[in-house]
């Protein structure tokens, strides 16, 4: 239902939601600068967790666990974390596969807890991503309709056993508070489009012109490389105002599978696509979007990028490591720098920490299972692994190997979404 705001008694029919008002809690003196890892059991025998590392360089226990918050849910898929550590300190978390969220209070690093957490909600299903508004509430991603036109499997069944038409095609965002409690939402269906995979992604808000601009992939691995659709919004009223297609370039295949957008130095919007391409749109704010690929990346399953400043830092698995793109000209982007980590290293999730210039980068395979921290020079875009973040075992980055955790669980970790406290 398209522009719907629901009650919460509605959302009490609707919602599996278990969320309270938060207490204040004091933050611990001294609080340390704290790197929050999503991660959960390789084997998928455990729970899901978040572990806290310490994140200052300057702390003789720079790269150290710190503590570690375990939840109730047995590990299917942990996912995505909010990008960047909002303000108010409730951290959004999800296993995508298990369609559950988790709302997490961060706001002492030593003392993590679980605020709540939600599965189905305005009846959307399997949260994906989250994006803050300038109110402080979250714009999240919905894969699914909640009501599918044939009998769904339940979120605890694998995703591949799940046939398209029982998941649905279509999403829609939902704007939540910190409480967990709805405000509003929007359907993302589109009759011009109802040949086309519109299974909402991820999302940038551009408040400035009143818009959100939101992707189209499915994470339903029947449906990989199969999107090839963004889509406008207005902000004020969650109005769906344009469905468009991607650019396929002259190669025909960049543009499937586009993922996460990020907004550029310019005000226009990069898209990195699953395919590895680098699209961009313009004219936002007009009755007519453009996209256009600017930029092919080598393989495919690039994940999770960054922007810093004026430079696009790309997960790229085929050259185990990354790629940095100079987005002077923002139309013409030109590689600057790239840095393989491993010949084993897949990485997949970045994120940027303000207060100490490092890009934190989480694997997206066993075979090097270790997260590491990256230092980005402000004005050559050259890329370092920061040789001074190490584990225990004395070598550079954190291990995810089989390990006991600070939550009592023995086991190899299985890391996703990572962010840094403020």
């Amino acid at each position: 239902m398209s522009n719907a705001r629901r009650t919460l008694g509605v959302l009490a029919l609707t919602c599996s939601i278990l969320v309270a008002a938060a207490p204040a809690r004091p933050q611990t003196a001294a609080a340390p600068h704290a790197l929050f890892v999503w991660a959960g059991d390789r084997e998928k025998k455990g729970n899901d967790f978040l572990l806290v590392i310490d994140a200052d360089p300057r702390s003789p226990q720079y790269g150290r666990m710190l503590t570690a918050l375990a939840t109730d849910q047995r590990t299917v898929r942990p996912h995505h974390t909010e990008y960047t550590m909002p303000e108010s300190g409730m951290l959004f978390v999800n296993d995508h596969d298990a369609g559950r969220s988790f709302i997490l209070d961060v706001r002492d690093p030593l003392r993590p807890a679980v605020a709540g957490s939600f599965e189905d909600m305005a009846g959307f299903a399997h949260p994906h991503s989250y994006l803050r508004l300038p109110n402080g509430h979250v714009l999240v991603s919905f894969q699914h309709d909640a009501e599918p036109k044939v009998p769904f499997l339940g979120h605890a069944a694998p995703m591949a056993s799940m046939s398209s038409a029982a998941m649905g095609k279509t999403g829609g965002l939902v704007e939540i508070d910190d409480l967990g409690r709805v405000v509003r939402s929007s359907g993302n269906a589109d009759a011009a489009f109802a040949d086309n995979v519109l299974m909402p992604y991820s999302l940038v808000v551009l408040p400035q012109i009143d818009r959100v601009v939101s992707t189209n992939s499915s994470m339903h691995d029947p449906d990989l490389f199969s999107g090839t659709t963004y889509q406008v919004w207005r902000l004020s009223d969650l109005r769906l105002l344009k469905t468009a297609y991607f650019d396929p370039g002259e190669r025909l295949y960049a543009h499937i599978s586009p993922e996460e957008p990020r907004v550029g130095p310019d005000g226009s919007v990069f898209v990195q696509t699953l395919a590895c391409g680098l699209e961009r749109i313009t004219g936002i704010a007009t009755d007519a979007p453009v996209a256009k690929l600017v930029h092919t990346f080598p393989g495919n399953f690039c994940g999770v990028p960054t922007i810093v400043g004026r430079f696009f830092v790309q997960s790229v698995p085929a050259v185990h490591g990354f790629i940095v793109l100079d987005l002077a000209d923002p139309a013409h982007p030109v590689e600057v720098s790239r840095l393989t980590i491993s010949d084993l290293f897949r990485p997949h999730w970045t994120g940027w920490d303000p207060a100490t210039g490092r890009i934190v980068a989480t694997p997206g395979s066993e075979e090097d299972n270790r997260m590491y921290l990256l230092q980005l020079d402000p004005k050559t875009g050259a890329l370092t692994v920061d040789d001074t973040f190490r584990d225990t075992d004395g070598k550079t980055g954190f291990s995810f190997a089989k390990r006991v955790w600070p939550h009592g669980w023995e086991g190899a970790g299985l890391p996703h979404g990572a962010v840094f406290s403020r």
